[in-house]
C-alpha cells in the first residue's frame, strides 16, 4: 500500500496505512531520540512522515492520536530528571521536492490572505544533524539545560551542557529578557569525530556509528567530566519562553543571539521569493560535503515574527517553517524471506527479511512490503536482488527488483489465507461501505488472536500512550507469553501481585534492581493526561491529534466515557455532539460507537479506571473574551482565512466546532453562510460578523 498513490487510496486503505506508519515511525523515533541508535536513514524516515502527512491532508478525519505529525522526538528517559520546557519544542514539517516548497509558500499566502505581489521574507538556515537542546537563562545566567525529549519535556543535562564552550554561562551585551530559553543543536565536527572514535577504539571503549549518535551519547553521560572530554559544539537558532520581546524578525533575533555570545551558523541568509530559497537549497547541497559537519537539509522560516505568531502551529508543527530535506540514499541487497506481521487491528503486513546492508550509515535488515497487492505489483520473491531505500522516514522500502528475468527464481509469493497465529483464523479482505475491496487483509479473530492482543498491549505502553520505561516490545511479549500481563490493567496490578513478582524474579535478567525500577516506572504512570489515556485505548481512527481534540472537547475522563456510552447506545444528541467537534468525522464516530459497544472493551476501560488517576484536560485560557466558549465559523471570511480564524480562537481559549448545536456559544458568519446560520437562529445562538469577531477578540 505504501507505493499506492495517496490520491488512489480508499478511506479504509488510508486508515490502515496511517496505522502502519504511526507504529513504524514511533519505533524509529524511540531508537533515534532515546536510544541514540537509529536503524534507518534520515531519508527513509522523512519519506514515511511525508506520506503520513499527505494521507492526513486528504483524510483529516482519520488523523490518529498517535500520529507522527503530532509527535516531537521521544519521551525523556528516567535516567535524568524531567524538565518541562517553558514552551513546547516544535518539530518541523518536511519538503522533499521543489513543488513542496512552492506549496509551503502558497499556504502561507492563503493563511495570511496575502496577494501574490506582497513580499514574504524568509531566513534560510542549514539543518544541523545533531541533538536539540533548550537552555534557560535567568537574569543573564544559565540556570538549566535540557534535551528536546518529547517536545513538552526533556532530560535535565544542565551540568553536561555547561561543559560546551559554545554555550555561554552568562549572556554578553545587553537587551536580553529577564527569562529566556535559547534553543539550538549540539553536534560534533567530522575531524573531531574521527579522532574521538580512533582514541576510543585504541582504548577498547565504545565507538559511534556517526557524529549525530556520538553527540547524543556524549550529552547524555551520567558523569559530566566524560562529556567535557568530548568535542561537542553548539549552534543557536531559536528561542522558546521569553519574558519580553527582543526582536521583530527571525533575522534580527539571530543577530541578538550572536551579540549575547552564541555561535549562530554563518551560512544563514535572508531571502525573498521561492527561486531564491531553492537556489540556496542547491548551494547548500553542493557544499555539504565540505562543511566539516553534518547537515541533512535546509530550513526556511518566515522572517516576520508577527506573521509567525499569526500562522501559529498545527499539532506540534509550526505553519511558518519547513525543512527541505536532501534526497534519500539507495542500495542493493537480497531478499532472504518474506514474513507476515499481524497488527493491532488485525491487518496483515508482509515484511522482507534482507541480507544486512548499510544505507545512509544505518544497517538495514527488514523492509516493509505493505500488502499483498504491493508484493504482486512489484513481483517480489525470496532470493531476488532488490533496490532498497530509506526515503525520509524510518522503515526501509523495497523500490524494485533488479533481476526479474533471472532463471531459477522462486515462485510468486503466496499470501496466506489464514492468520499465522496458533488459532489459524481465516483472513478476510476488507471492503469499503460501498462493497469495494481494499488492499487490506485482516485476521478475523479479533481479540481472540494472540497477535492482536499483544499489539494492543504494545500500543497501550507505547511512547504516546502510557510510555512505561523498561516495558518495551521484547519484555511485553515475554510477559504475555508467561501470563504475567494479558490485558492493560494487568500492567498496573503487577506491582502488588506477589505471585507474579516471584515468577518474574526467576527470569533471567530480572534481578531485584531491575524489578524495582520496573515497578517504579509503572507506578509513575498511574496518573496520566486525558488525551494519552484516550489514545492508549486503541480505538480505531483515534490517533494522537484526535485524542487531543476529544480530551479538549469533553474535559474529563468521566464526561468523555459517559458521552461514549451514550454514543454506543445510539443517542442522537451524543452522536451529534461528538460529530460537531472540529475535525471529528463519521469514521471516528462509528469507531467510537463500535469500541464502546463491545462488552470486552468496556470491561477493560472499567478495570483501568480503577487503577488510574486520569487528569482533566488542560484548562483553556480564562483571560479572554472568548475563553471557554464554543465557536463555529461559517461562510466566507474576508479579513481572516478560515484556518487563521480557527487557530486564533483556539489560541484564545475557545473551542472550535464544525456544526451548530445547543452547546454552541457563538457563530461567526461571513458572506454565503447557509444552513448553519439558520440553525443558529432557530437555537437562539449569538451570531457575529467577522468585524464583530475581530473587535471582540481584540478587546
Amino acid at each position: 500500500m505504501s507505493e499506492t498513490a495517496v490520491e488512489a487510496l480508499s478511506e479504509a486503505e488510508a486508515s490502515a496505512e496511517l496505522e502502519r506508519l504511526a507504529r513504524e515511525i514511533a519505533a524509529h523515533d524511540a531508537r533515534y531520540y532515546r536510544e541514540d541508535a537509529p536503524t534507518v536513514s534520515d531519508a527513509e524516515y522523512d519519506a514515511l512522515k511525508r506520506r503520513n502527512a499527505a494521507i492526513e491532508a486528504r483524510f483529516p478525519a482519520l488523523v490518529r492520536p498517535d500520529s507522527p505529525s503530532l509527535r516531537v522526538g521521544a519521551p525523556p528517559s528516567t535516567q535524568f530528571a524531567e524538565v518541562v520546557h517553558g514552551t513546547p519544542m516544535l518539530s518541523l514539517d518536511n519538503a522533499f521536492e521543489d513543488g513542496d516548497v512552492v506549496a509551503f509558500v502558497q499556504r502561507i499566502r492563503r493563511f495570511l490572505n496575502l496577494s501574490e505581489a506582497e513580499e514574504i521574507a524568509f531566513t534560510v538556515e542549514p539543518k544541523i544533524d545533531g541533538l536539540s537542546a533548550n537552555l534557560r537563562y535567568e537574569k543573564g545566567a544559565l540556570v538549566q539545560g535540557a534535551t528536546r525529549g518529547d517536545g513538552r519535556a526533556g532530560e535535565d543535562v544542565t551540568a553536561n551542557l555547561r561543559t560546551i564552550a559554545d554555550i555561554p554561562r552568562r549572556l554578553k551585551g545587553e537587551g536580553w529578557p529577564e527569562v529566556i530559553e535559547v534553543r539550538g543543536e549540539v553536534y560534533i565536527e567530522h575531524d573531531a569525530f574521527q579522532a574521538m572514535n580512533a582514541a576510543a577504539a585504541e582504548a577498547g571503549q565504545r565507538t559511534y556509528a556517526n557524529p549525530r549518535n556520538a553527540a547524543a551519547g556524549s550529552l547524555r553521560q551520567i558523569d559530566p567530566s566524560v562529556t567535557a572530554g568530548r568535542p561537542l559544539r553548539f549552534f543557536a537558532y531559536a528561542w522558546g519562553l521569553s519574558s519580553a520581546p527582543f526582536a521583530q524578525s527571525q533575522w534580527e533575533a539571530l543577530e541578538r543571539l550572536r551579540q549575547w555570545g552564541f555561535v549562530v551558523n554563518p551560512l544563514s541568509v535572508r531571502e525573498t521569493g521561492v527561486d531564491a530559497l531553492l537556489a540556496d537549497y542547491r548551494r547548500f547541497g553542493a557544499i555539504r560535503a565540505k562543511l566539516g559537519y553534518d547537515i541533512d537539509g535546509v530550513v526556511y522560516k518566515v522572517d516576520r515574527l508577527d506573521w509567525q505568531e499569526r500562522l501559529g502551529s498545527v499539532g506540534r508543527v509550526p505553519r511558518w517553517a519547513i525543512a527541505h530535506k536532501f534526497p534519500a540514499e539507495r542500495a542493493h541487497t537480497v531478499v532472504r524471506d518474506i514474513e507476515i506481521q499481524v497488527g493491532r487491528t488485525g491487518a496483515l503486513t508482509p515484511v522482507a527479511k534482507l541480507e544486512p546492508i548499510t544505507v545512509g550509515g544505518v544497517v538495514v535488515q527488514n523492509a516493509t512490503l505493505h500488502n499483498a497487492d504491493e508484493i504482486a505489483r512489484k513481483d517480489i520473491r525470496p532470493g531476488d536482488t532488490v533496490v532498497v531505500q530509506r526515503a525520509g522516514d524510518v522503515i526501509p522500502q523495497v523500490v524494485e527488483v533488479v533481476d526479474p528475468d533471472r532463471p531459477g527464481r522462486a515462485p510468486p509469493f503466496a499470501f496466506p489465507t489464514v492468520c499465522p497465529c496458533p488459532l489459524r483464523t481465516p483472513i478476510a479482505r476488507e471492503t469499503t461501505a460501498s462493497g469495494a475491496e481494499t488492499v487490506v487483509r485482516r485476521c478475523t479473530g479479533e481479540l481472540a488472536c494472540p497477535f492482536q492482543k499483544i499489539e494492543h498491549l504494545k500500543h497501550f505502553v507505547s511512547r504516546k500512550a502510557f510510555d512505561i520505561e523498561g516495558l518495551g516490545e521484547k519484555q511485553l511479549v515475554a510477559f504475555f507469553e508467561d501470563g504475567l500481563v494479558r490485558e492493560p490493567a494487568d500492567v498496573f496490578r503487577l506491582p502488588r501481585d506477589e505471585a507474579k513478582l516471584q515468577r518474574l524474579r526467576g527470569r533471567e535478567g530480572h534481578g531485584e534492581t531491575s524489578i524495582r525500577n520496573l515497578i517504579a516506572a509503572i507506578e509513575a504512570r498511574r496518573t496520566i493526561a486525558l488525551d494519552r489515556f484516550i489514545f492508549a485505548l486503541g480505538i480505531r481512527h483515534v490517533g494522537e491529534t484526535t485524542a487531543m481534540t476529544l480530551a479538549r472537547g469533553y474535559g474529563s475522563a468521566d464526561a468523555y466515557l459517559a458521552a461514549m456510552d451514550q454514543v454506543a447506545a445510539g443517542d442522537a444528541a451524543a452522536i451529534a455532539e461528538l460529530d460537531a467537534l472540529d475535525q471529528i468525522g463519521a469514521a471516528v464516530v462509528a469507531a467510537s460507537a463500535a469500541y464502546f459497544r463491545e462488552p470486552h472493551n468496556r470491561r477493560i476501560v472499567q478495570e483501568l479506571r480503577a487503577e488510574l488517576t486520569v487528569l482533566d484536560a488542560e484548562a483553556p485560557r480564562a483571560d479572554t473574551a472568548v475563553a471557554g466558549k464554543t465557536v463555529v465559523f461559517t461562510g466566507a471570511l474576508e479579513r481572516l482565512t478560515r484556518d487563521e480564524a480557527k487557530a486564533q480562537a483556539e489560541r484564545l481559549g475557545a473551542k472550535v466546532a464544525s456544526s451548530v448545536s445547543r452547546k454552541t456559544d457563538l457563530v461567526v458568519a461571513g458572506p454565503g453562510a447557509g444552513s448553519k446560520l439558520k440553525t443558529a437562529a432557530e437555537l437562539g445562538v449569538r451570531v457575529l460578523s467577522e468585524e464583530e469577531w475581530i473587535a471582540l477578540v481584540a478587546g
